[in-house]
């Protein structure tokens, strides 16, 4: 006979329920006055502001905990300022109340840590959380290539050079689509594998003899994904190729194209991690001498010597962890090839993080939020002088170092990033549209775990800066920024905005040591360093950061994607971001601004100094 008795609390089950604001990820909040509950990013960003701001918020996971029988019931509730703050409070006698205090504290201080490790700096302590803070790094840094992937590369960038696969795609045409697509994949793989033969007949002879491209599966996939490797670790390289190579890719997952292919073209992007793991030596990233072996040495206020002693200990580090770790599946020369690629990773975020924090630095020298010096004041209107918001002088500061300190923290998480607009750009679940934009026929695609992340890079930022001006979204598959690439592209340029201003700021008091005469001159036209720093800084945080980066007066403004998109119309006024296509390379708005060299700087009464001080171009080009 059944029993109509209620299931027991030991086989009670902890359900799970998705967030109802973004209904794809796990909640863990509960809002009393809401009645609803939330993921993190989502509670943080709707009770940011206003009454929401005082409601009050339960952590589900441990309300779930304390319902089972092991554990003391206990109300957990939470104020929220810009993140939960959990709170417990019980009805125990006093002295235990001081332990669980305690016990709280020393929890609030680990977590506290852990999420330091999100950012740049890492607490030295135990070895473990190090190891997990390389681990979670090595994840998403790209494996450097080996010489015969370099060959491989060569092949590669020489079939895109030739091909105009962007030319016979995105078009409006009558005739089939899919059959042009695979028209134009095969066509490349037909380049490369003439190429090949050109330049190595045996091993072209043993692949495509007696074998078609579909049989050749595995030898596609390798170089299609050590281009999109190699583009991860050098930002700066294939501009032109990159962008067609996505395309195709992208293309190549529709599932009637890749039928008629027979084969996939995309395999998983080869890191540092999947390395490791594979060959059996993940101990690696959990030896304290990693930090030493992946440093960047950098030369600033330094002697030679100096520099010469911490190469000489890197190189020793190296040595040491290839002679311990090497064995019969990793070899010596594998082991220091992955520490190569964790150090490119350290190198890249100082050419292109770095100038952040400096920009950051010289905003908290020069201004104060609470006040304004004569002349210097950071206060903007819309109307005038092409600026489309309105800010007092403290709104303008807290703009301009949200934006500088969001921009930081997406480019801290750059490899990250990339490794997930590739997954979305070559997803067979994400199929795009061609859609005229008002700056020509687009890819808008959706961009779901981009999205995601770059929501939970947002929260993060919000909560450093404690405050936000302006609004909080972020544009992703639409008009404004249509697919991942278009995101990637844009945000690989903060460092080119940013780096060229930094290095003359930087060089100022240096060049003027150097050299009497160009002392002479900024002390009689700016009336020194600091105040030639001043006008440089007061004319790039107001103009720069205005709102002014759209083609009209609807997009502009204090977006996320409107942040950069302003500061690059500063610098690169004929042209502005949202995909402007040069249609017969298959590039995108950005590059095209930077072959254009439309420069604004060259107005400004101190572009000389900018001359004088080293200044080639925002592109690294000769001006």
């Amino acid at each position: 006979m059944e029993s109509n008795q209620e299931p027991s609390a030991a086989t009670t089950t902890i359900t799970t329920s998705f967030c109802v604001e973004c209904r794809d990820q796990e909640a863990s909040i509960f809002c009393e006055q809401c009645d609803e509950d939330f993921c993190e990013v989502c509670h943080g960003m709707l009770h940011r502001t206003g009454k929401r701001r005082k409601h009050t918020a339960k952590n589900l996971k441990v309300m779930a905990l304390s319902s089972l029988p092991s554990n003391t019931e206990k109300d957990t509730t939470s104020t929220n300022g810009h993140g939960v703050a959990e709170s417990v409070s019980s009805s125990l006698p006093a002295g235990d109340n001081d332990k669980e205090s305690t016990m709280k504290n020393e929890k609030s201080s680990s977590t506290a840590s852990a999420m330091t490790l999100d950012g740049t700096i890492i607490n030295g302590g135990g070895g473990a959380t190090f190891g997990e803070w390389m681990i979670k790094r090595a994840k998403h840094v790209p494996l450097r290539l080996d010489t015969q992937e370099r060959g491989m590369l060569r092949l590669l960038e020489a079939a895109l050079n030739v091909s105009e696969y962007t030319d016979r795609i995105d078009i409006l045409s009558y005739s089939n689509k899919a059959k042009r697509i695979v028209g134009q994949i095969k066509d490349i793989c037909d380049v490369i594998s003439g190429l090949l033969v050109s330049g190595d007949y045996k091993l072209g002879a043993r692949l495509f003899a007696e074998q078609s491209i579909k049989e050749n599966e595995v030898f596609f996939q390798r170089v299609f994904e050590v281009g999109r490797r190699y583009k991860i670790m050098n930002p700066e390289k294939m501009r032109s190729n990159y962008g067609k190579l996505m395309y195709m890719l992208m293309d190549s997952v529709i599932p009637e194209v890749e039928l008629a292919l027979g084969f996939n073209c995309v395999i998983p992007i080869k890191t540092v991690y999947d390395f490791l793991k594979e060959h059996g030596a993940m101990e690696l990233l959990h030896d304290d001498n990693i930090a030493l072996a992946t440093r960047e040495i950098s030369p600033e206020f330094k002697t030679q010597e100096q520099v010469q002693e911490e190469i000489q200990r890197k190189k020793a580090a190296i040595h040491t962890l290839c002679d311990q770790y090497s064995t019969d599946r990793i070899s010596a020369q594998d082991i220091e090839r992955c520490l190569s690629s964790l150090s490119d990773n350290h190198a890249f975020l100082k050419s292109n993080r770095d100038p952040c924090e400096r920009m950051l630095k010289y905003l908290a020298k020069y201004y104060q939020p609470g006040k304004s010096e004569s002349n210097y004041s950071l206060a903007i209107m819309a109307g005038r002088h092409g600026h489309r918001l309105t800010h007092s002088h403290s709104s303008q500061y807290s703009y301009v170092h949200q934006s500088l300190t969001l921009w930081r923290e997406i480019v801290h998480e750059m490899f990250m990033l990339w490794h997930l607009s590739d997954d979305d750009l070559a997803s067979s679940m994400n199929p795009y549209r061609l859609t005229n934009t008002g700056q020509g026929l687009q890819r808008i695609q959706p961009c779901s775990q981009v999205s995601r992340a770059m929501h939970r890079i947002l929260h993060r930022a919000q909560n450093k800066c404690g405050s936000w001006v302006g609004s909080s979204v972020i544009h992703l598959g639409d008009r404004d920024v249509p697919n991942a690439f278009m995101f990637i592209d844009k945000y690989n340029q903060v460092a080119r905005i940013l780096a060229p201003i930094v290095s003359t700021l930087d060089k100022l008091d240096s060049v003027v040591k150097e050299d009497e005469e160009l002392a002479h001159y900024i002390t009689t036209i700016y009336g020194g360093v600091d105040q030639c720093r001043k006008d440089i800084l007061h004319d790039f945080f107001r103009f720069g950061f205005d709102g002014s980066g759209a083609d009209n007066y609807f997009d502009a403004g204090s977006c996320i994607d409107g942040r950069l998109t302003s500061a690059w119309n500063c610098k690169f006024p004929y042209y502005n971001y949202v995909g402007v296509r040069a249609f017969d390379i298959g590039i995108t708005g950005f590059d095209v601004t930077l072959l254009c060299g439309c420069s604004q700087i060259e107005k400004k009464k101190f572009f000389p100094v900018f001359l004088l001080t080293g200044f080639i171009g925002f592109d690294g080009g000769s001006w």
